[in-house]
C-alpha cells in the first residue's frame, strides 16, 4: 500500500532534507547493545522502503514492545556513528487490559486504546492538553488512524524510574507513546520532526 503524506504535515514538520543516506551495512551489522538485531533491521529496511517521505535518516526511533514497560524500550538509533540511548515509553492500556505490563495485542482500531505496531512519519511539534509533545502519522496499514486517534509522543507522570521500580511497570496511555519528562525533551531532540519512529515486537 502506497502511502501519501499530506503536504501541510511535511510543511509543518518544518525539516530539511537530509543529504546522505544511512549505511545499510552498518543497521545490520552493528547492532546497539540491548536492541534485537532482528528488530533493527526491520525498522531499516522499513527506513528505506519509505525514505522517499523522510526528511531525515540519521536517527530513527524503535520501540521494542516485546520487552515489559518497566525496561528502557524506546531506543534512538544513531545510523551514522552506530550510538543509541534507550528511554521509558509506555504502551496503550486496550493493549494490556490486565495492566500486566506487557502487550498482549495491537490495534488500529478508533476507541480501543490500543498501541499500534507498524512505520510511523515524526511530525509537528506542538503544546496540547499532555504539554510538550510531538504529532505522528501511521505509514501503514496497522497505524493509520494515528493521526484520527491522536496518537503522538508526549510526556506522561506515570512513566518515571520510580514508578517501574516500585510496581515493577509503568502506567499506560491511550495508545501514545509517554515517555517520562525527563526524557522528553532529548527525545523530541534526537527523533523529530521528519523521522521514523518503528513500533513492534522483536
Amino acid at each position: 500500500m502506497t502511502h501519501i503524506i499530506s503536504r501541510r504535515f511535511l510543511v509543518q514538520s518544518g525539516a530539511a532534507l537530509l543529504l546522505t543516506a544511512a549505511s545499510p551495512a552498518w543497521a545490520i551489522a552493528e547492532t546497539p547493545d540491548r536492541l534485537s538485531k532482528g528488530l533493527l533491521a526491520r525498522a531499516h529496511a522499513t527506513l528505506m522502503r519509505h525514505r522517499n517521505i523522510f526528511f531525515h535518516v540519521d536517527r530513527i526511533g524503535i520501540a521494542d514492545f516485546s520487552r515489559p514497560s518497566s525496561d528502557p524500550r524506546l531506543f534512538i538509533v544513531d545510523m551514522i556513528d552506530g550510538r543509541t540511548s534507550a528511554h521509558l515509553v509506555a504502551h496503550g492500556r486496550g493493549s494490556d487490559p490486565a495492566h500486566t505490563g506487557w502487550v498482549k495485542r495491537f490495534s488500529n482500531d478508533p476507541g480501543s486504546y490500543a498501541s499500534s505496531d507498524g512505520a510511523y512519519a515524526t511530525g509537528p511539534l506542538y503544546n496540547g492538553g499532555h504539554g510538550h509533545s510531538m504529532k505522528l502519522m501511521g505509514l501503514d496499514p496497522d497505524n493509520s488512524n494515528a493521526q484520527s486517534r491522536a496518537i503522538v509522543v508526549h510526556a506522561a507522570r506515570y512513566v518515571t524510574a520510580e514508578v517501574a521500580r516500585s510496581t515493577g511497570k509503568l502506567g499506560r496511555s491511550e495508545g501514545c507513546f509517554a515517555v517520562s519528562n525527563e526524557s522528553l525533551g532529548d527525545v523530541l531532540a534526537q527523533l523529530g520532526p521528519g523521522r521514523l519512529l518503528y513500533a513492534d515486537k522483536a
